[in-house]
């Protein structure tokens, strides 16, 4: 089924025939799919968020049908897809959220309408993965989160900005440097020297931080610049000449959260990578952090400015040996392996995560354990040897469970950590690894490596919870292992966090649970709206 432009479409197509016209037709010809990806994965929220659903208006009873799925399917249909409202059919998602009328979802269907026109613009860009470095795996990811229909939603964002800065599109990003006086910034860990001027910190910054945000706020660069490969998250770069990644603020919504750095993440960094890494140390190599190595940001009034802050982060690659190679789970999530056997495959990978992660929640910390946050190293054959975590500024802290361990949440120096990632609730603890875990990595990569087939599908799950509950026998007490292995699967929901007046905290739904041996029961092809 055809569909006329919508005016977001329209405008990019006007933008792209000023900055890349040869990029047009491949535009145009990747719409469809797009719209059908985002509705897609609006249709799942629908589905299986039941306050998304709940929150249409109660007018005449009225059915919205679509194809059966089940809620670990991702990945977008590779024909168009329609929804039916009624007796009316619609293609695109931006159009049905319209005609919802949910309250609060103006916003929502501004970054629907992004998500589709920029997805289409990644994928008539997309090229074959070039090389097996970590660069090319984190570049070589197109369509973006597997769950969220924001998935692609960078609004702020130009044409010309997303084809110069937005990794899919393959082009080296110059960060500019800002000084500040010492004396004007938060510092913690080891500053690099490279990035001193005698007594004054040169920050780097997002060229389009730089250009949008920092000069309303007094900040200018120096005119040099730092050449950096754009990773998944955007923010995040690997510098050409090699060594740590920066981390930079962005403060623009991309899929969810404005991203921006806190300076709570500076002064967080430091006791949290010390923390992680003194607890990983035990585990024999299985799954290694990448440390912060040193944070920075400037003050203005006498506060941490989020929109001008940096963290230092070992690259993953120094976890990796000769002839090994690194790659986030989401690469291969949207990119399976050629697994001579998948199910064999995924066992292994399971095996090598369940252990550690359920060690460090029963110790007190819960790691986001999504695909862009974990990482493999795998050996020439594909195999994978050990995982790789990134990204602290969300894990969660007990330190009640810490000090039941005998452990202490602070860094060699004496320094505590504080803030919002220090929790006590087992709930909020499960729900950060059991949700990112399981209904993010594995669920993710089981519907990759099955290509729709149920049957595999049902092997693979079946090979993950296997490892789950063999570690979870050995690392859990009584009520996280319940929790793991026989309750209902907490998960974010995502697109009911998006509409205005919802709380600022996450919020969560409940899906059945593929380690219980629920894969065969979660599948529906109809809702009912009133």
């Amino acid at each position: 089924m055809s569909e006329e432009m919508r005016p977001l479409e329209a405008s990019f197509a006007t933008e792209l025939r000023a900055v890349r016209p040869s990029l047009l037709p491949g535009f145009a010809e990747s719409l469809p799919g797009a719209r059908a990806a985002v509705l897609a994965r609006l249709w799942r929220a629908l589905l299986f968020e039941p306050g998304l659903a709940a929150a249409v208006p109660r007018t005449a009873a009225v059915g919205l049908r679509g194809p059966a799925l089940r809620a670990y399917d991702a990945g977008a249909p590779k024909d168009e897809l329609s929804l039916r409202l009624g007796d009316r059919e619609y293609t695109h998602p931006a159009a049905l959220l319209e005609d919802l009328r949910v309250p609060g979802s103006s916003g929502l269907v501004a970054e629907l309408d992004h998500s589709v026109a920029s997805l289409a613009l990644s994928r008539a860009d997309a090229a074959p993965r070039r090389g097996d470095t970590l660069v090319a795996y984190e570049q070589s990811v197109v369509d973006g989160h597997p769950y969220h229909p924001c998935c692609r939603s960078r609004p702020g964002f130009s044409v010309a900005d997303q084809l110069a800065y937005a990794p899919e599109h393959r082009q080296p990003v110059p960060l500019g440097l800002v000084a500040v006086a010492s004396a004007d910034c938060v510092l913690a860990g080891d500053w690099p020297d490279q990035l001193r001027d005698g007594d004054r910190v040169l920050l780097p910054a997002h060229p389009w931080q730089l250009r949008e945000v920092l000069p309303r706020l007094g900040f200018a660069a120096t005119g040099d610049t730092l050449p950096a490969a754009p990773l998944i998250s955007v923010r995040t770069l690997a510098p050409l000449d090699g060594g740590p990644h920066l981390k930079t603020s962005l403060s623009l919504r991309m899929t969810s959260a404005v991203r921006d750095i806190s300076g709570e993440s500076v002064v967080n960094s430091a006791p949290l990578s010390a923390l992680l890494e003194r607890l990983c140390a035990e585990f024999g190599g299985t799954l290694r952090i990448t440390r912060n190595l040193a944070a920075a940001g400037a003050l203005t009034g006498g506060a941490p400015c989020r929109e001008l802050a940096v963290l230092v982060r070992e690259s993953p690659t120094a976890h990796a040996g000769p002839g090994e190679r690194v790659a986030p789970l989401a690469a291969l999530a949207e990119h399976p392996p050629a697994a001579a056997d998948p199910v064999r495959w995924l066992g292994e990978l399971a095996a090598l995560a369940w252990t550690p992660m359920l060690r460090l929640l029963a110790r007190g910390v819960a790691l986001e354990a999504h695909g862009q946050n974990l990482l493999v190293v795998l050996d020439h054959q594909d195999r994978p040897l050990r995982l790789v975590y990134r990204d602290l500024a969300d894990v969660r802290v007990s330190r009640e469970r810490l000090a039941a361990h005998g452990v202490r949440g602070s860094d060699p120096g004496g320094r505590e950590l504080g803030g919002h990632v220090l929790d006590d609730d087992p709930a909020v603890l499960r729900r950060k690894l059991f949700g990112s875990l399981v209904g993010g990595t594995f669920s993710a990569l089981v519907s990759a490596l099955g290509g729709g087939d149920r049957q595999r599908e049902q092997a693979l799950w079946a090979a993950v919870a296997a490892e789950a509950r063999s570690a979870a026998r050995a690392e859990l007490g009584p009520r996280d292992r319940r929790a793991l292995l026989r309750e209902p699967l907490p998960v974010k929901a995502l697109t009911q966090m998006r509409l205005a007046g919802q709380p600022a905290a996450d919020q969560w739904t409940l899906l059945p649970n593929p380690l219980c041996g629920e894969v065969g029961s979660i599948s529906s092809a109809s809702i009912q709206l009133w």
